[in-house]
């Protein structure tokens, strides 16, 4: 009985990740065009950091650093694992994946006690051997890919790929009703009513606002004064936006918001050119390492515990979640210094008025980057590195290489310095990809501003 009530006095924690959303696209991030009404005013009862970034500029490998704390790279996710799209210099199709011996926080707040579960996209690997719950989470209601449609697969919108197929717990395939986005959030809710009494983690990892541009007929009539992708993308960040709202709702009903904490974030920047999404005032898109494919919005909240609408400038990771998340279920995140990502909970609550981080790396076969304080490095295959000071260039419009040679020379050397310690990556996209990237980045980043 007693390690009952010790079990139900630890927090419940919902970490709700939305899919390719743009860093400008949301009310609380200066939208003026979008409505996000319900995440509005979770931002109020939320710390918003500013510099929240992942770990790498597309979805599978920032997901798989989020579920293991450490960069993926370290076990060789370094690319989107894509069947049908990939060099055959490495694994292919389904043997992709994230590898089993990488203990993800399911498997960690599984062992501290909680019930675990994930609701939408895994695109760990379509393999039986790398279903969730076979890591970590006790329940799964999605799929297993990257993307799929909003709609339900039937005669008249028949299925693209094996792996997209809905699925609850394991190999029970089926069909929704209605829109996903709206039903991802009612089995969430339903699986909170059902665990209310037993501290739960919740993965809520929405497919939106990731392609096909679906929408409802009611949402979009609420943007009578946008056309084309950026009025589908205005509505289908509407009905995240309610999905989020409905998973709150429950939350009060059931008296559990107070003692839950609860992050909204997006898992790599916005693909402008596919889906109209802004990351203004920042530079670049999904897919390159400019901040506009590593900066995403960020909302924590704990009611009671961390200080209401406010904000955290320095930066952040989402390899912090890890050990943030087993700190507040009791491990002694002490005992995991194999891990990249920091306790957040002193600087958050002030008790700690350093940085988190004073350096972060991203990488992608020749492509890298590194952030050290405020300087950041970009190294490039097709142009030389550039040097930005984002203390005050955001939007990296202002090269500073040629000013501060010695500051790229040391930036350089510690990029590299820290790849010496990666795995290779265990596979990787046709290079005709990484050319399609490079236009991507310069057809929605900052002119250049040169001495």
């Amino acid at each position: 009985m007693g390690k009952w009530l010790i079990a139900q006095k630890k927090p419940n924690i919902i970490f709700i990740l939305s899919d390719d959303a743009g860093y400008a696209d949301f009310g609380f991030q200066g939208s003026k065009e979008f409505k996000t009404p319900r995440l509005d005013e979770f931002a109020k009862i939320s710390i918003r950091c500013t510099q929240a970034y992942v770990s790498a500029a597309v979805c599978g490998p920032s997901r798989a650093g989020f579920l293991t704390g450490m960069y993926q790279q370290c076990f060789g996710f370094e690319e989107n694992n894509v069947p049908g799209y990939m060099s055959l210099s490495g694994l292919t199709d389904d043997d992709m994946g994230l590898p089993l011996e990488q203990k993800t926080i399911g498997n960690q707040l599984k062992e501290l006690g909680y019930t675990t579960a994930i609701f939408g996209k895994w695109h760990m690997g379509n393999a039986d051997r790398f279903h969730p719950t076979k890591r970590g989470f006790d329940e799964f209601y999605g799929f297993r890919g990257g993307s799929r449609s909003f709609m339900p697969y039937d005669e008249t919108n028949p299925i693209d790929k094996d792996e997209n197929r809905l699925e609850q717990g394991f190999g029970n395939f089926l069909e929704h009703d209605g829109y996903l986005t709206d039903d991802l959030a009612d089995k969430t809710n339903q699986f909170i009513a059902q665990h209310k009494d037993r501290p739960f983690f919740v993965y809520l990892s929405f497919n939106a606002v990731h392609t096909p541009m679906q929408a409802m007929e009611e949402d979009l009539r609420q943007f009578p004064n946008l056309k084309g992708k950026r009025k589908t993308l205005a509505a289908m960040t509407l009905a995240m936006d309610r999905a989020c709202g409905k998973v709150l709702d429950q939350l009060k009903k059931l008296n559990l918001l107070d003692n839950t904490i609860i992050v909204f974030t997006n898992d790599n920047g916005g693909p402008s050119d596919t889906n109209s999404s802004i990351n203004s005032p920042l530079s670049g898109t999904k897919a390159n390492h400019l901040e506009g494919g590593v900066r995403v919005p960020f909302l924590i909240s704990w009611r009671g515990r961390l200080k209401e609408n406010t904000v955290y400038d320095y930066p952040i990771l989402l390899l912090d979640m890890y050990p943030t998340f087993s700190a507040i279920a009791g491990a002694k995140v002490d005992d995991m210094a194999h891990l990249d990502g920091v306790n957040l909970l002193p600087f958050l609550e002030r008790k700690n008025l350093g940085r988190p981080h004073n350096t972060l790396f991203w990488k992608k076969e020749n492509r890298g980057a590194i952030r050290e304080l405020d300087w950041k490095l970009i190294r490039y295959p097709d142009r030389p590195a550039e040097l930005y000071d984002l203390s005050n260039d955001i939007a990296e419009a202002h090269d500073l290489a040629s000013e501060y040679p010695d500051k790229v020379r040391v930036l350089y050397k510690k990029l590299f310095q820290w790849e010496l310690g990666l795995e290779r990556p265990k596979w990787q996209l046709l290079r005709k990809f990484e050319g399609k990237t490079a236009e991507r980045m310069d057809a929605f980043s900052a002119p250049k501003i040169r001495n």
